[in-house]
């Protein structure tokens, strides 16, 4: 954050204008954008009990965290909230390789005034804490032991944060907050789809205030982002395919939530088999080269016979012509 940033909440923003949810509520922003504020994405569709549930973060300073399947856009709605309250907002991956020295700090050597010297630099989280931040740890469930045992001590009421190294007590900045986004609340890698995802505590789980469940959009309003972030299916024409597409979403996610498939697609999933489109030119090619070829063997015809019921065509026929 640059030194000018104001260092707390500068105005008042209607939730119902800003965000189409019709609520009297009116959430604490910044008139300044710094450098760490995402961008505004215009065609993001807000889900309106998870949207209110990050703004409670924001303006009571609650933890927040944010569950579903992967694609339903959890880490990206908490950023479309902060970037339209000009929030400062930072995320984390809690991947295998983030270590415990990563969140508090180290001491690393650098060049002092042409000599070598060994001082202190503070990791992520003394250094969010200290300042107007959204945190978000992204794949919450992953996170190492060690790692989730430094966040622990974040998540306590006061919040205050020791560095031992430094015989620090760090008091939280007013508007620091903090967000965490998960597949399984904490309850490991029960259907296989999750590999990494650690069992948590339930000291760990009971210290977050609030946890929002996010699920897929509704057809319309997935058909609506599909084109919106494919300008070339825009259209009745392009809104006939694009509508095929996301039925062929929903019946994987049927299948998977009925154990008749191993995985399943998200909008990310549709907008990469539209975007293949653009390329390929027929939809059969761009569903195999986008979705198909990253399923189990066993389950792909099942997957065509969801293709042939959303498309009126087999999968297999433009294979077949490119061979005659």
């Amino acid at each position: 954050m640059t030194d000018t940033a104001p260092l707390r909440p500068d105005r008042l923003l209607d939730v119902r204008e800003t965000f189409g949810i019709d609520t009297d509520l009116q959430v604490p922003a910044f008139g300044h954008r710094d450098e760490h504020v995402p961008e505004v994405d215009d065609v993001y569709r807000f889900n309106p009990d998870v949207t209110l549930a990050i703004l409670a973060g924001f303006m009571r300073d609650r933890r927040v965290m944010v569950q579903g399947l992967h694609g339903t856009g959890k880490s990206t709605h908490i950023e479309q909230v902060a970037a339209r309250l000009n929030w400062p907002c930072v995320r984390l991956n809690l991947d295998g390789h983030v270590s415990r020295l990563d969140l508090v700090g180290k001491d690393a050597v650098v060049l002092r005034d042409g000599q070598q010297v060994t001082e202190f630099q503070e990791g992520i989280v003394p250094w969010a804490l200290q300042r107007p931040v959204a945190l978000i740890f992204d794949e919450y469930d992953a996170g190492r032991p060690d790692v989730m045992f430094v966040i622990q001590r974040v998540l306590e009421r006061d919040g205050q944060f020791t560095l031992m190294d430094q015989n620090r007590v760090l008091k939280p900045h007013p508007f620091f907050r903090l967000f965490a986004t998960a597949n399984t609340v904490g309850l490991g890698n029960l259907n296989g789809l999750y590999h990494g995802a650690q069992r948590l505590n339930h000291a760990q789980i009971d210290r977050w205030n609030i946890v929002a469940s996010l699920d897929y959009l509704p057809a319309d309003e997935e058909v609506a982002i599909v084109q919106a972030r494919v300008p070339s299916l825009a259209g009745a024409a392009g809104e006939t395919i694009v509508r095929s597409m996301v039925a062929v979403a929903d019946l994987t996610r049927k299948g998977f939530a009925a154990g008749d498939l191993s995985t399943l697609m998200s909008p990310r999933t549709v907008i990469t088999w539209a975007e293949n489109l653009e390329i390929f030119k027929d939809a059969a090619i761009a569903f195999r080269l986008s979705f198909v070829n990253k399923c189990d063997e066993a389950e792909r015809p099942l997957v065509a016979e969801y293709f042939q019921r959303c498309f009126d065509r087999e999968l297999q026929e433009s294979q077949q012509l490119a061979a005659s």
